[in-house]
């Protein structure tokens, strides 16, 4: 007996070993789902939003490496599957969605809730396509897969209402062949890097998550080449730990004085794996070579001496061939690597400091306290901290675009078997708990943590349901500050006093208590550690609403004297806004 074109698809998924598919139901995805309640090993996920359910396959597929899958039905449902369809392509990670759409003989004729699929995603998508005759399959999904897993993307397959449950007529196995390729960069061209190298007296590495797979080649370059490394964000994950004693950690708004120190102290620059978008943070009048896969990447960031096409792990290979002695009596001087990493102890240990709950009892910590707490809400590094210390070597974090993700850049380390996922290149609000929904239907038994700020967190709110009702043990740290806080901060640097970033809160414990779910809500800084202690003790999800300081500021790495000014200027504005609204109620 011949397989519908639902039971084609479904039991595609399932010898690809998609073990979840996350979507909401509806009309024309009711063969589809039917077919996943018949399949043993394949599980729908019922989201209450299909942006959720995009964000959860991507995070499956960022974590796993593997092929993610959501779905959304006609119309409307396969709209709000944009954003984090989005975010899976500007993470190139492969997600295959599977689109509903109204049935053939109403294509056309603006029908309700027509929408034109292969229009809607035909900016996200590195392959869509429309179902319109069983004969296309499984040749149309296997060519799917093939785009989403090859090229790092997102596939869309549009089903229609009336295709799904119709019979393939030529049914037969799904082909896929799927294999890797690793590729190399000429001889020529490695060969002068490395003299480039070798004739350098200050070589700094900015690291990116492209070089993760080929750890161990990149520290023996470090080594080599005495070069202190610069991670972006996404390769904290793979390269932070005691064990690496060449990295100094990230640059840009989230990272720290050493960093900038190293990339502008450098005579030459080494990017490997990155495509770091930041144009204003990279050296000036530096010899810069890249490292990439993509040929694409080379030099469209800052202007590249050595452009060497290859995967990483092969490309540093070749290089260490080529290079000559390493650090010793005859060989590269260490003072260029040994000065970043003092810089980035003595920089650690006053983050520790500032991160210390007892910090604010002090003489120092009182008179910072009057100027920026008033209050006495808790210190958002002292949360970012206590979770740090408290939580698995093996967790999976998850963090919302804001302040969240700074507060986690600087003290949370991925060290042991940690991972780590955003919205790191689409920079979207309100990724951090689907992501984190994704993250921990993989596994039920690993712990998954989401730091997510306030304004993300109420976006999605409702899919805290889902959590619930999969029995999915999430711990969300909610950094509470009733602000949109990196926002408030652009402002404020640019002179602005805050506008229309103050939040109206719910009690965010109270609300997941009314869902069902753990709530845990902290006001007190001496309360902090207990508090934290229990979200990890407690069984099941938990929430976690712990109210930090609102007007914490964020020094980046190299502050500028316009940004103090402006900051000034705005504090001002503000005070003088604030005294003018108090004489008129």
């Amino acid at each position: 007996m011949s397989r519908t074109v639902a039971r084609v698809i479904v039991d595609a998924l399932s010898q690809l070993g998609v073990r979840q598919v996350f979507g909401v139901v509806g009309d024309a995805l009711n063969p589809l789902t039917d077919a996943i309640r018949t399949t043993d090993d394949v599980e729908w996920v019922g989201c209450r939003h299909e942006e959720a359910a995009a964000f959860a396959a991507s995070a499956q597929s960022q974590l796993g490496d593997a092929l993610g899958v959501c779905m959304g039905t006609v119309g409307p449902g396969s709209v709000h599957l944009l954003n984090g369809l989005y975010d899976a392509a500007k993470s190139h990670t492969p997600v295959l969605a599977v689109a509903g759409q109204v049935p053939l003989p109403e294509l056309g004729t603006d029908y309700f809730q027509e929408v034109d699929n292969d229009a809607l995603f035909a900016d996200v998508a590195v392959f869509r396509a429309t179902v319109t005759s069983p004969e296309q399959l499984p040749q149309l999904l296997e060519t799917a897969v093939r785009n989403a897993i090859g090229r790092k993307g997102v596939a869309v397959l549009t089903v229609p209402g009336d295709i799904g449950d119709r019979e393939v007529p030529e049914d037969r196995p799904l082909r896929l062949s799927l294999t890797s390729a690793q590729s190399r960069p000429e001889e020529s061209a490695v060969r002068r890097a490395a003299e480039l190298l070798d004739g350098s007296e200050r070589v700094t590495l900015l690291v990116g998550r492209g070089a993760r797979a080929a750890r161990k080649d990149v520290l023996a370059l470090a080594d080599r080449l005495a070069a202190p490394m610069v991670l972006t964000l996404k390769a904290k994950e793979g390269f932070e730990g005691d064990d690496n004693p060449y990295q100094v950690g990230q640059t840009g708004l989230i990272g720290n004085p050493a960093a900038a120190s190293a990339l502008h102290d450098a005579d030459t620059l080494l990017l490997l794996g990155t495509d770091f978008p930041y144009r204003d943070w990279y050296p000036q009048g530096s010899t810069v070579i890249q490292v990439d896969v993509e040929a694409a990447h080379i030099g469209r960031r800052v202007p590249v001496e050595v452009g060497l096409v290859g995967d990483t792990g092969a490309t540093v290979r070749d290089l260490l061939t080529h290079l000559g002695a390493g650090p010793g009596d005859d060989g590269r001087d260490r003072a260029h690597l040994d000065q970043a990493r003092a810089r980035f102890e003595r920089w650690r240990a006053g983050q520790a400091r500032l991160a210390d709950p007892a910090h604010d009892k002090g003489l120092v910590g009182r008179i910072r306290s009057a100027l920026d707490n008033h209050s006495h809400d808790i210190r958002p590094e002292a949360l970012a901290a206590t979770v740090d210390r408290l939580a698995a070597d093996d967790a999976v974090f998850t963090s919302d675009t804001g302040m969240a993700t700074v507060w986690l850049s600087r003290f949370v380390e991925m060290r042991g078997g940690r991972q780590l996922i955003g919205s790191y290149n689409l920079g979207s609000m309100a990724n951090a708990m689907p992501q984190a929904l994704g993250a921990q239907s993989m596994d039920r038994d690993r712990q998954v943590v989401a730091f997510c700020g306030d304004g993300g967190l109420s976006m999605l709110l409702g899919d805290l349901i889902t959590l619930k009702t999969h029995r999915l043990p999430v711990k969300l740290v909610v950094f509470d500050n009733r602000r949109l806080g990196m926002v408030k901060l652009e402002q404020e640097q640019a002179g602005l006093p805050e506008f229309g970033t103050v939040l109206d809160n719910p009690d965010f414990a109270a609300v997941a208590q009314a869902m069902g779910i753990t709530g845990i809500r902290v006001t007190d800084p001496a309360e902090l550690e207990d508090a934290v202690r229990r979200a990890f003790d407690t069984p099941g999800p938990v929430l976690l609403d712990v109210l930090t300081n609102p007007d914490e500021i964020a020094v980046p790495a190299k502050p500028t004297v316009e940004q103090g000014w402006g900051f000034a200027v705005a504090k001002m504005k503000e005070i003088v806004r604030s005294e003018g609204d108090e004489g008129t109620d």
